[in-house]
């Protein structure tokens, strides 16, 4: 690959991109105001990117029914943790390095809301029974002290046409989960891979 033209330092970024205004900057707040909290309430999807101590970053997704995020406080926020892959990636890299980064998502409205904060692990049966679904508890919940916390613009969903109905694609479309993972791991049974993962679609959600 040929040498490309890099931004290496804040002086050439800010000379390229300018400053932001001071509506992008006075936005920001320290705590979850009323605007904040009733955006929260009515997320069903946020993604929370976290970093470990190797430097590399991790953007995973959660998702339950609206208001799966509680917020405790104007300033802490408590993340159910649901059954998974048990890859357990963004608990790691809490474990090396508790900052986090979330964004939450309302379908249909094309601003988003950012949080920023400091996490930790919490497996406090008050807690984690306070967030039940279908009488089961989470396997553990992340407890977020808020730093910062603003709105978003709508500009990338704008350009995404993210909700539109005419970008949903046609699932058929593209490769199966079981079939993709069996070629990635170098062949097996596509069937029984699809069964599986359709299995636990329906019996470990929660």
């Amino acid at each position: 690959m040929e040498t490309q033209a890099t931004i290496a330092n804040t002086k050439d970024l800010k000379e390229r991109y300018g400053e932001p205004s001071e509506r992008a900057v006075g936005k920001q707040l320290d705590h979850l105001d009323k605007h904040c909290r009733a955006f929260i309430a009515l997320s069903p999807f946020m993604v929370i990117g976290t970093m470990g101590a190797d430097g590399l970053g991790d953007v995973s997704p959660k998702g339950d029914a609206p208001g799966f995020v509680l917020v405790s406080d104007e300033k802490t926020l408590v993340i159910p943790d649901r059954p998974g892959n048990n890859r357990t990636d963004t608990l790691l890299n809490i474990l090396d390095n508790p900052g986090v980064g979330m964004l939450f998502m309302v379908p249909g409205m094309n601003e988003t809301l950012r949080v920023n904060g400091i996490a930790r692990i919490v497996t406090d049966a008050a807690v984690l029974d306070s967030m039940l679904v279908n009488e089961r508890p989470p396997l553990s919940a992340l407890v977020v002290d808020v730093k910062e916390a603003y709105l978003h613009c709508a500009k990338a969903f704008m350009r995404s046409k993210l909700w539109s109905d005419e970008h949903r694609i046609e699932r058929k479309s593209f490769p199966s989960l079981g079939q993709i993972i069996t070629e990635q791991m170098g062949g097996g049974d596509v069937e029984a891979a699809d069964r599986g993962i359709e299995e636990g679609y329906r019996t470990k959600l929660y």
